[in-house]
């Protein structure tokens, strides 16, 4: 589930074999953490109420959960409640956090090709170097989070790819820019949108380029839905022990894991798998993330046992209930 075009730099028997490819983001770890989550609430089923457990594929980038909802994932029986955790390495093993309501940004990407005029490097002044132009648009668009937006509300611009030219002695006639963009506030998607292209369409007019942006709306926040917090809280207290849930600062990173929460009440928090000792310490994404194994059945057991408490304070109150476990 979910590998990442990264080569597997971990010494390790269980790295991946296919070069390029690896499970760098702990997805794999999470199907193994359902695996347990669904064996313990087969010895210990609730008394009354449904479980769903799904596993769902495609969150890198390809919104899966968004097609699972669309699918009708919901429904059948209709998902009174979501809980999601992911695996994290900056928390020790043993402890999870979670960011009451907007917890993670919604997230935005754009491919942007700058066009120009090709030709010899040695005579510039016959061409239109997408190269400089493109370089000029980088750091510009930098100046509408520093400058043009409220320092109070959070936002990220990255270009995380350049591609363009052929060779040190030509011109390039285009220049391609990949980039995302993150943001706290929704409500500022479009303004970041039009603000790139107003910025782009000033720098190439200046230089005599053009330019074609491509601009895609992709996840939402995920938003945690407070009234949950104490079900995880006794969750923690019973499963870790005391004083085991730190409560975190909303992060600038995205998750598909929105689009269910987006439909019914739900909570998504971050199990902790950092462990010094054993040299676990290294950012999801990274050629040597690694996952302390001591976690998983803890990350099990806090899923079965979040569904029961949710189950059981349901019932108290005579509710209908069901309640869907995701990673």
């Amino acid at each position: 589930m979910d590998a990442l075009p990264i080569d597997d730099q971990k010494d390790v028997s269980y790295r991946s074999q296919v070069p390029g490819k690896a499970h760098l983001c702990g997805h794999d770890a999470h199907t193994a953490i359902l695996l347990g989550a669904a064996y313990l609430l087969s010895q210990n089923p609730p008394a009354r109420g449904n479980i769903k457990l799904i596993f769902q594929p495609a969150e890198e980038g390809y919104g899966g959960a968004r097609v699972m909802v669309e699918e009708g994932v919901l429904d059948n029986p209709k998902v009174e409640s979501v809980v999601g955790l992911h695996v994290h390495p900056t928390i020790e093993t043993g402890y999870v956090s979670v960011c009451p309501g907007v917890c993670t940004a919604c997230s935005d990407q754009f491919e942007l090709t700058i066009i120009g005029k090709g030709g010899h490097a040695a005579h510039p002044h016959l061409s239109t170097d997408s190269v400089t132009v493109a370089a000029e648009v980088i750091t510009a668009l930098q100046q509408i989070i520093s400058r043009q937006r409220d320092p109070l509300s959070p936002a990220v611009l990255t270009i995380g790819k350049v591609n363009g030219g052929y060779a040190k002695n030509v011109i390039a006639p285009s220049v391609k820019l990949e980039g995302t963009v993150r943001l706290l506030d929704p409500n500022s998607r479009q303004w970041v949108k039009e603000r790139i292209e107003q910025v782009t369409k000033g720098i190439c007019q200046a230089f005599g380029a053009s330019f074609q942006l491509d601009y895609q709306f992709g996840y939402p926040s995920v938003v945690n839905d407070e009234a949950l917090l104490p079900i995880l809280e006794e969750t923690t207290r019973t499963i870790l022990g005391e004083d085991r849930m730190i409560m975190a600062k909303p992060s600038m990173g995205a998750e598909d894991f929105s689009y269910f929460a987006e439909n019914v009440p739900g909570v998504f928090f971050r199990l902790g798998i950092r462990n010094k000792e054993k040299g676990i310490i290294y950012p999801n994404h990274h050629p040597l993330f690694d996952i302390d194994e001591d976690a998983l059945p803890l990350g099990s057991a806090m899923l079965a046992q979040f569904a029961l408490n949710y189950l059981e304070t349901r019932n108290n109150k005579n509710t209908n209930t069901q309640i869907i476990q995701n990673q």
